[in-house]
């Protein structure tokens, strides 16, 4: 192949690095000690104590001496000595006392020749010196070694980090990828272009330098970036936008230039920075984006893409969710000439979604993916995949043999409002007042024409709602209605107001502060946004102020005026006011209806809108059937009203959407 990689380098190990460096530090060592014995190796040498030295300096058998150190003395025999058995021409000696000029003159009158010598160091000493010296010496080997291996290695800081899919990747395809048709077919181009570039450039048309992939999380934007590298045939550099930027200025400059090298060199070919909002922040906005190490790299990148150099066979593809933090230059055409938005799935993706999912899980007779799919509203693929599995696993835990539509009823509720938490006990009073406030949402949300048909009304606690009203649209909206607005702000206050006709203002809980918050919220963004106020007219208004970065201070700007201050509140105020009046005049007009839900809910804990109906055209009850996922009706079981914050979807309380063009 034209295109085959070298061997990839080994692992970094400071275990193979210790065992590197100990071998040449004993190499070092033994030779030092070689040395030092080859130098010092001298002829037999006999050990004598201070009486045997005397004996033989009065015999006068002393022809030399040499003083080491103060105690420690050398000499020669003027006639070999035999001591234990061996002859030895010279001799050693420690003294008892340390010399003096009165003991040296005694011994030069008996014509002894006496020199001096410094004492040799001994070997601990010398390896003690030269340890520093060995261990900088192994560390410019090791160094010098990795860089000449290159690669993502320690030390190699410039290196691109960059992966290369080779052929042995395990693919990705296309046919793995559903829910988002028109993204799929610019990339699909992409691709062709990079197969058959002259069938489109006998037109004159170009290759395009670079494609954004925009979208919320979880909607599968890597997934594609995975299909390409699956579908193009093309070498495929992989990478995320984090790995550029270092605590070393000019690190990231250093890899994106690295990065673009080896593209160059598989030309044509196709790189995938992932997050690049990491690198590509917008530069010069103050608090936050001022590294400098971020706008070098950001810079190279830059010049890389669309600089004074082409970069002819090269397309950069990346993905962000934050489009709007990017720098103007690295969005323009010529860099990023195609803008792919992957966003949410409608009906239609959601259930090619699920399919692609449910490939390898068997599926039992009664499973309705299409049905799934509607009930399953702003979730992403990646939540979508989650719903499946978790049906998988509750499935296994329940001993089937393959996957039923209960499975599926549990793994969506799971999945959108939360696991169930049946170890909170409640007193009795307080799960009448849940019920209560359960069954003034419900009973609004049935009465108020326009709003999405209820799904579910219980008092069981899922995650972090302990309590919760779920509507589920017929089909999926992009634009709201103010009629719509208007009666989600009622059945917000739904709750609220049960509570006050049932058990008096005194016994209102904080149960409704979260149902309060988004309706204010919501209430709010009809003025201020939606242009749904009569009083203040169909206009946007910003925040009231602001902190702007101007130079080098921050400093607070006022969008509005207080007159016009005033008049937002005041009309927040007064729709959120008829809302709650609405509210009322629903649950006081029908109170026994209200009484025969709560009565349901202390029963069974858990309403669909099945049984809501009946309950509410007074017609009694089927018998509960028994299932293994169905839980005790006991105060073990029950909850605390709330609304979760984190749900996705028409749950009660949430804002809408921002309508389409907003």
């Amino acid at each position: 192949m034209a295109n085959r990689l070298p061997p990839p380098p080994r692992e970094f190990s400071w275990a193979r690095v210790l065992r590197t460096l100990s071998f040449w530090a004993l190499v070092i060592v033994g030779c030092i000690a070689l040395v030092q014995f080859a130098a010092g190796r001298r002829e037999a040498t006999a050990d004598l104590n201070y009486t045997q030295f005397s004996e033989q300096l009065d015999q006068g058998n002393v022809k030399s001496l040499e003083i080491v150190g103060r105690q420690e003395i050398r000499g020669d025999f003027q006639r070999p000595v035999t001591i234990q058995g061996k002859s030895a021409p010279h001799f050693t000696v420690m003294l008892p006392f340390e010399t003096d000029p009165t003991w040296v003159n005694g011994v030069r009158t008996k014509g002894v020749e006496i020199t001096g010598k410094e004492p040799k160091p001994g070997l601990g000493v010398i390896i003690l010196n030269l340890w520093p010296v060995i261990l900088i010496g192994g560390l410019m080997i090791f160094m010098l070694r990795q860089m000449q291996q290159g690669g993502n290695r320690a030390f190699a800081f410039g290196k691109s980090r960059a992966k290369l899919l080779t052929g042995d990747t395990p693919k990705i395809t296309f046919a793995d990828v559903a829910g988002c048709d028109e993204a799929k077919q610019e990339l699909e181009e992409i691709i062709e272009f990079l197969k058959d570039p002259l069938k489109f450039q006998r037109l004159g048309g170009r290759l395009p330098k670079g494609a954004l992939l925009i979208g919320p999380p979880g909607t599968g934007k890597t997934l594609l970036a995975k299909a390409v590298a699956g579908e193009a045939a093309r070498p495929f550099f992989s990478m995320s936008g984090s790995d550029f930027v270092e605590m070393f200025v000019g690190v990231g400059a250093s890899r994106v230039r690295d990065l673009f090298e080896q593209g160059k060199a598989h030309a044509p070919c196709i790189i995938f920075i992932d997050e690049i909002d990491a690198v590509g922040r917008h530069r010069g906005a103050g608090l936050g984006g001022g590294h400098d190490e971020r706008e070098q790299t950001l810079n190279q990148l830059l010049v890389e893409m669309d600089g004074f150099e082409s970069n002819d066979g090269v397309i950069l593809l990346a993905a962000t969710n934050r489009p709007d933090i990017l720098d103007p230059a690295l969005l323009r055409p010529g860099r990023f000439d195609r803008r792919i938005v992957v966003d949410m799935p409608d009906v239609k993706g959601r259930e090619q979604i699920l399919r692609v999912h449910t490939r390898k899980i068997p599926l039992a007779p009664d499973v309705e993916l299409d049905r799934i799919a509607r009930a399953t509203p702003g979730l992403a693929g990646a939540e979508l995949s989650n719903v499946v599995n978790e049906a998988a696993l509750l499935a296994a835990r329940r001993n089937k043999m393959a996957v039923d539509m209960s499975d599926f009823e549990d793994a969506k509720d799971k999945v959108m409002l939360g696991i169930e938490r049946k170890s909170m006990v409640l007193t009795p009073e307080e799960r009448k007042l849940t019920a209560y406030h359960e069954a003034g949402h419900a009973l609004v949300t049935v009465t108020v024409p326009g709003l999405d048909p209820l799904h579910k009304v219980t008092i069981v606690p899922r995650g972090r709602a302990l309590g919760i009203t779920f509507s589920l649209p017929e089909e999926d909206r992009h634009n709201y209605t103010r009629e719509y607005i208007l009666g989600r702000l009622a059945t917000a206050y739904g709750g609220r107001v049960a509570e006050e006709l049932v058990f008096g203002v005194e016994k209102v809980t904080t149960g409704a502060a979260q149902d309060i918050q988004q309706a204010t919220e919501m209430a709010r963004r009809m003025v201020t946004q939606f242009g749904m106020s009569d009083a203040v007219g169909p206009i946007a208004i910003g925040d009231r102020e602001q902190e702007i970065f101007l130079g080098r201070e921050v400093v607070q700007r006022r969008e509005i005026s207080e007159r016009t201050a005033e008049l937002v509140d005041a009309e927040v105020k007064r729709i959120l006011g008829a809302a709650y009046e609405r509210a009322r005049e629903i649950i006081t007009a029908r109170r026994d209806v209200l009484d025969r839900l709560a009565q349901a809910l202390l029963e069974r804990e858990t309403l669909d809108h099945g049984e809501v109906d009946l309950v509410v055209a007074g017609k009694p009850l089927p018998p509960q059937a028994p299932t293994p996922a169905a839980s005790p009706a006991s105060a073990a079981d029950a909850g605390a009203r709330g609304k979760p914050q984190s749900a996705r979807g028409p749950v009660l309380g949430n804002p809408p959407p921002e309508p389409a063009g907003a």
